[in-house]
């Protein structure tokens, strides 16, 4: 310890170590040379190299605790997009059968088959809370639906959806996929769009 008055550690010296076998115990004695005013001073730079440390450390924390939010989000989020994708593929599939329900049942064939998968489907979108959109009826709405027909109707309301063509669907409070309408216009012709 040449250089006492330069360094930033607080001088100590060892006076005697006692060892005991409950513990061990230092006692340390300042060293004398050193004025309190010398003293008050490297106390400060102590103090605010603690200050300094235990900011960074509630920056690190802070850092950790944003980086593990955004970790869940992603993953939750990454996870609903695929069950979303994967219903929209599912929906497909559950369309072919309720359009092959419809052609059995209207050329009188036996259908409990269909019906009964059917039950399992539906019994699958409810469990994954994907609900259909009730739109026949309704007054159009471009979040929910996508109008691909337009007819003429003087007596019913602009934008009065008048038929399905396909079902949409909402799955927690986002749309899987528009209902496919046809919408009303008190004047002009009906085009096909």
């Amino acid at each position: 310890m040449s250089d006492e008055k330069t360094s930033d550690e607080i001088p100590v010296t060892i006076i005697s170590e006692h060892n005991n076998s409950k513990e061990k115990n230092l006692i340390l004695e300042i060293d004398k040379n050193i004025s309190s005013e010398e003293l008050k001073i490297l106390l400060e730079k102590e103090k605010e190299k603690s200050q300094d440390l235990e900011n960074k450390l509630k920056h690190v924390i802070a850092d950790f605790q944003n980086l593990n939010k955004k970790t869940e989000f992603e993953v939750k989020n990454g996870i609903n997009i695929k069950l979303a994708q994967f219903m929209l593929e599912f929906l497909k599939i559950y369309d072919d059968f309720v359009r092959a329900k419809e052609v059995f049942a209207n050329n009188e064939g036996n259908i409990e088959g269909l019906d009964s998968i059917l039950k399992n489907m539906n019994s699958l979108l409810e469990k994954n809370h994907v609900t259909p959109i009730d739109a026949l009826g309704e007054i159009f709405d471009p979040n929910l639906h996508e109008a691909i027909s337009i007819i003429s109707d003087p007596e019913l309301d602009d934008n009065t959806i008048t038929k399905e063509i396909r079902k949409g669907y909402i799955s927690h409070n986002k749309i899987i996929r528009p209902t496919l309408v046809e919408i009303s216009k008190k004047q002009g012709k009906g085009k096909n769009g």
